[in-house]
C-alpha cells in the first residue's frame, strides 16, 4: 500500500475569499479535503457581555454591529424580543414600516452575497452591477436613519422618527426597478457554463444533516426544508403578506444561489404589498414609561425634557422572566433570548447568530472536495463575522 502525506495550509485570517477575519485550518490530500477546523473570534466585541451594563435602550445601537449587512434585521429582533418581554403593543403603520425596511434589508443583503460569491468564482461584472444597486437602498437608509451602515432607526415601541417625504417614490421605484436588474444576473451567471461547473453538485447537504447541524435561512432551504419563521411564526404583521418560500432541491451551492434570488423577487412583492397598505398613524406605542416623547414633546416642555433624558440615562424596569424571540435574517434565524432580573438592564442577553451556526455545516460540506471548490461554499454560505464573533 502506498503511503500518503496531508498538508496542513492555513487560510485567512484575511478578508479576501473567507469573508472577513475567519480562518480555516485545511487538511489536504493533494487538493482534496480532508478536514476543515475554522478558528473564530478575532473580531470579538462582547456585545452579551456589553449589554448587562447598559439600558434596554442603550443596548440597540450595539445590535445593528452584529451583521453590519443587514443592520435593521439585528434591530427588529432585539426590539421585538424586549416588546414580547414588555407586552408592548406596536401601532400598525410602525410594524408596516419595519416590514419595509427589513425588505429592503434582505435584498441589499443578498446583492453583497452575489456580488462576493460571483467575485470569489471570477465573475467581477456581477459584482460592480450589484453594489451599484445596493447604493440605491443605501440611499434610502441614510435618508430615513442618518446613516449607512450602523442604522439604528427601530426603537423599542415603534420607530425613532416617521419616513421622510418622498420615501414612498423611492420605494416604488427600486419596486418598479429592480426585478429587471434581477433578470440582468441570471442572465450573467444561470445559464453561464463556469457558474454552473463550479455550482451545481459542489457543497451538498441533505434536509436531515442541514437540520440536525442547526442550519437556518436560504442554505435551509437550499437543502429542501421548507421553514421561513416569516411565514411559519410570524412577526410585524408578516401573516398579512402573500409571498412565495423558495426551495431546492439537489442541496448544492446552486441551489442556494437560486433560492437566494426567488427571495430577492419575493422581497419585492412583500414591499409593494405593504407600500400599498401603508396608512397613517402613530408611530410608537402609547407608553411614555417605556418609550422616548415625540420631539415636539421634548422640546416644547421643560416637563418633555426632564422625562426624555430620565428614560435616556435611568432606562425602564422590565418585569422578571426570560424571553426567546427569533426573526428571519437574510442569513437565517436571528435569534434573542433575554433574562430579565425585573431591573432596567438585561440580566443576560444571548445571541443565536446564524452565521456562527451554519459555519460548523463547512466540513460536512467540504469534505472529499477540491481546494477550490472551499472558496463557492465560504461564499454560499453568505457568513459575516461580526454576528459570527459577536
Amino acid at each position: 500500500m502506498a503511503n500518503t502525506e496531508t498538508m496542513t495550509l492555513n487560510m485567512g485570517p484575511q478578508h479576501p475569499s473567507t469573508h472577513g477575519v475567519l480562518r480555516l485550518v485545511v487538511e489536504l490530500d493533494g487538493e482534496v479535503i480532508q478536514s476543515i477546523t475554522p478558528h473564530i473570534g478575532y473580531l470579538h466585541r462582547g456585545v452579551e457581555k456589553l449589554s448587562e451594563h447598559r439600558t434596554y435602550h442603550q443596548t440597540l445601537p450595539l445590535t445593528d454591529r452584529l451583521d453590519y449587512l443587514a443592520p435593521m434585521h439585528n434591530n427588529l429582533g432585539y426590539v421585538l424580543a424586549v416588546e414580547k418581554l414588555l407586552d408592548l403593543e406596536v401601532p400598525e403603520r410602525a410594524q408596516t414600516i419595519r416590514v419595509i425596511m427589513a425588505e429592503l434589508t434582505r435584498i441589499m443583503s443578498h446583492l453583497v452575497w452575489l456580488a462576493c460569491h460571483a467575485l470569489d468564482i471570477g465573475a467581477m461584472t456581477v459584482f460592480i452591477y450589484c453594489f451599484r444597486e445596493r447604493e440605491e437602498i443605501m440611499n434610502i437608509y441614510e435618508k430615513i436613519s442618518g446613516a449607512r451602515m450602523t442604522t439604528n432607526y427601530f426603537r423599542i415601541g415603534g420607530l425613532s422618527k416617521d419616513v421622510y417625504e418622498g420615501f414612498e417614490a423611492d420605494v416604488r421605484k427600486i419596486i418598479d426597478t429592480f426585478p429587471g436588474f434581477f433578470d440582468q444576473y441570471e442572465g450573467l451567471l444561470t445559464k453561464n457554463t463556469i457558474w454552473l461547473n463550479r455550482t451545481i453538485g459542489n457543497g451538498v447537504i441533505s434536509a436531515e444533516d442541514a437540520i440536525d447541524y442547526g442550519i437556518t435561512g436560504p442554505a435551509l432551504r437550499g437543502s429542501g426544508v421548507d421553514w421561513d419563521l416569516r411565514r411559519d411564526n410570524p412577526y410585524s404583521g408578516y401573516e398579512k403578506y402573500s409571498f412565495k418560500v423558495p426551495v431546492g432541491e439537489k442541496c448544492d451551492t446552486f441551489d442556494r444561489y437560486k433560492v437566494r434570488l426567488i427571495e430577492m423577487r419575493e422581497a419585492v412583492k412583500i414591499l409593494r404589498q405593504a407600500l400599498d397598505s401603508l396608512k397613517p398613524g402613530p408611530i410608537l406605542a402609547d407608553d411614555p414609561q417605556v418609550c422616548y416623547p415625540p420631539k415636539e414633546a421634548v422640546y416644547n416642555t421643560i416637563e418633555g425634557l426632564i422625562h426624555h433624558f430620565k428614560i435616556a440615562s435611568e432606562g425602564f424596569p422590565a418585569p422578571e422572566g426570560e424571553i426567546y424571540l427569533g426573526v428571519e435574517n437574510p442569513k437565517g434565524e436571528l435569534g434573542y433570548y433575554i433574562v430579565s432580573d425585573g431591573g432596567t438592564k438585561p440580566y443576560r442577553m444571548k445571541i443565536r447568530s446564524p452565521s456562527f451556526v451554519n459555519l460548523q455545516s463547512m466540513e460536512k460540506m467540504c469534505k472529499g472536495a477540491m481546494i477550490a471548490d472551499l472558496i463557492a461554499v465560504i461564499g454560499t454560505l453568505d457568513i459575516v463575522l461580526g454576528e459570527i464573533d459577536r
